[in-house]
């Protein structure tokens, strides 16, 4: 194997130290392939480099490596955690990845004289208190509704808030106490907060004894109405236990971990509890598992180990305990970790001990519950085995529409899972606010990060035509010429980076395996003017004709290279995924064109877009008249009156508004 690498490599290798430390594998493009660590980075290393792996995935992943770093740490510990950092920044293809998923939201008790709860998602400051992390925003919202309904702590926005002259509905339905006007004292408010942080963390009987020591104190002063107040709160928070009852234990704060691995897909369930609350849970799907899990499975058998400790081969663990063991150490890097971990599967004590360390907190691992954690993780565990069937069921489906596709156009990409298709739609009203929008297919699903909508402008209202060609033209032309100078370029077969999979264009974009567009013989002519001109194969346009009486599913296939239309069938799985791009595409462009088309007809309508009006101006306005329909609403002499606005702003804001 060693045959295949430069004698700088080599070199590099025999010259690693016998420390801990985190190594990288890249290859002639300068792409990562795979980060380890090792208790003795010399030893682990050398053995990529010295046995011959033959043609198994671990060997084809070895013949890539161009290039190697390492860095040496103090500790296995920070081996650990460097590695799992380096993995979620550098996304190796080897190793097992948990993409990023939206950040946790959270239930926010915002500070003021009058706290508010809110809803919450991002990062967190001191100046207000959090609670969570929760696996869902219906979790969140669930429990707020809740703090209303035993608490009664206000939602409404500050602005809201500070311009209220009466009670809204929610006083009305015993929903608030109405601090907005001044029906509870800061003082009271203050102890009914302090109540719902108790309950969210989970000390629900002192709260209980502390609401009835109050009752009782006011009805030995013969406050009756205020001792009534109590007792009503008590009886909801009872209710709002009894109801519970199912979930209520004596863990406060507890994460229950279950693992499914079946057919190369991997489903690793995260259920929540939070203040001795079951909050959910919520589903993650990792990549490239069958890589990994293969690579470090061909290690073991080749004896990769080290012979003793973490590095060892049977340290390595059932493709399940990998799988729980990396999405543990990527997951807990950017979360809070609660002092109990229930695991499905045994993963190793200094995984445990690193992610401990990080959070400076002590961290308890329970591979074998009993009780309430037992049928927490029964649960969770249920709950793996059904996402991955449903994942596993979709992929099935998703595949055999593309395949569907693909045979029904006689198209022949390399790769089925990465065929691309891009589709583009015009939208607009009698010409007004014209737009375009370009949607993605690729990898079986849409790639909705890559969506991407275009202003149109320079033509006649309503020209359609004109518009799919500038869409078409600012899409591909800067491609098409990366493509023509690629082709132009002398071979560089020498040149580092050659042999690898760089896909057309110098900055690593490509052409789409299929270009739809909505419409029919008219912009399939368009499109094919476009692409003549840019040099492009016309047989990647296709074009999605209405059918008689424009009816779903009459649908006809339009092709730029001269093809005989093609009709796919009502039923037709290829129509269908065809119809589902075409739909998305339109929906893209519409929202679009809505909302450029009502920032058009209302003008400076956006407090911001007026000369003259600046933050502290408009934070006046808004804060005077309850926000912008208020604002909208005020006479010039009303928005005059506000510190900082003449007359003449004020007729200016005025003319925006209407």
């Amino acid at each position: 194997m060693s045959d295949t690498h430069s004698d700088q490599l080599l070199s590099e290798v025999a010259a690693l130290p016998q420390l801990p430390g985190v190594y990288r594998y890249f290859d002639a493009a300068g792409a990562v392939l795979y980060v380890g660590k090792a208790r003795n980075l010399k030893k682990r290393v050398a053995n990529y480099f010295q046995k011959n792996h033959g043609g198994t995935r671990i060997g084809h992943m070895i013949s890539k490596i161009a290039r190697m770093e390492t860095t040496v740490v103090r500790s296995e510990a920070e081996a650990l955690l460097l590695e799992n950092n380096l993995i979620k920044a550098l996304k190796p293809r080897y190793n097992i990845l948990f993409r990023d998923d939206k950040s946790y939201p959270y239930l926010k008790i915002a500070s003021h004289t009058f706290p508010r709860l809110a809803y919450y998602r991002g990062a967190v400051d001191r100046k207000h208190r959090y609670f969570g992390p929760y696996p869902s925003a219906w979790a969140v919202k669930e429990s707020i509704q809740l703090l209303q309904k035993v608490f009664k702590l206000r939602t409404c926005e500050d602005t809201v808030y500070a311009n209220r002259t009466r009670p809204c509905l929610l006083y009305q339905i015993k929903r608030c106490t109405g601090p907005c006007v001044g029906y509870i004292t800061p003082e009271a408010y203050a102890q009914d907060v302090a109540n719902a942080e108790a309950f969210l963390l989970g000390d629900t009987q002192a709260v209980l004894s502390q609401l009835e020591a109050r009752m009782m104190a006011h009805s030995e002063r013969l406050e009756f109405e205020q001792a009534a107040e109590l007792r009503n709160q008590m009886s909801a928070l009872s209710r709002v236990l009894h109801q519970q009852s199912v979930e209520i234990a004596s863990d406060k704060d507890v994460d229950i971990l279950a693992v499914k691995v079946q057919g190369g897909k991997a489903c690793v369930n995260l259920a929540m509890v939070r203040g001795g609350r079951h909050l959910g849970d919520r589903a993650y799907f990792p990549v490239h598992v069958e890589d990994a899990t293969q690579i470090r499975s061909g290690a073991e058998a080749e004896g990769e180990g080290e012979g003793e400790g973490e590095d060892a081969p049977e340290a390595f663990g059932s493709i399940e305990t990998q799988v729980l063991e990396a999405f543990i150490a990527q997951h807990y890097i950017d979360v809070p970790v609660p002092p109990t971990l229930v695991l499905g599967e045994q993963v190793s004590r200094e995984l445990i001990e690193a992610i401990a360390q990080q959070a400076a907190t002590r961290v308890t691992a329970v591979f074998q519950p009993r009780e309430q954690r037992r049928h927490w993780l029964e649960m969770a565990q249920t709950n793996a085995d059904l996402q991955l069937a449903r994942l596993l069921a979709e992929e099935g489906s998703q595949q055999a529409r593309t395949r569907a596709l693909v045979d029904a156009l006689e198209l022949a990409p390399d790769d089925l899972d990465n065929f691309r298709v891009e589709c583009f739609d015009i939208s607009h009203t009698a010409g007004e606010a014209t737009q375009a929008s370009c949607v993605v297919f690729e990898h079986h699903t849409m790639q909705n990060r890559e969506y991407r909508r275009y202003n149109i402008d320079g033509i006649t209202p309503g020209d359609d035509y004109a518009a799919m060609r500038q869409v078409l033209h600012r899409r591909y032309g800067k491609l098409a010429e990366a493509m023509a100078a690629e082709a132009d370029a002398p071979p560089a077969g020498d040149a580092a980076g050659a042999g690898t999979d760089a896909r057309p264009g110098t900055l690593g974009a490509r052409m789409p395996d299929l270009v739809l567009v909505d419409g029919g013989k008219g912009q399939v002519s368009m499109a094919r003017e476009v692409f003549g001109e840019l040099g492009l194969p016309l047989s990647l346009i296709v074009g999605v004709e209405k059918g008689e009486g424009r009816k779903v599913g009459l649908e006809e296939l339009v092709f730029a290279d001269g093809r005989e239309k093609v009709y796919l069938g009502r039923d037709s799985a290829a129509l269908m995924l065809v119809a589902q791009i075409r739909d998305e595409a339109h929906r893209f462009a519409i929202t679009g064109m809505r909302a450029k088309r009502a920032k058009v007809r209302v003008g400076g309508s956006q407090l911001e877009d007026i000369p003259g009006i600046g933050p502290k101006r408009r934070a006046r306005l808004l804060q005077r008249f309850g926000g912008i329909r208020g604002v909208a609403a005020a006479s010039v002499e009303d928005i005059a009156s506000v510190d900082g606005i003449a007359l003449e702003l004020a007729e200016e804001i005025y003319r925006a508004l209407h």
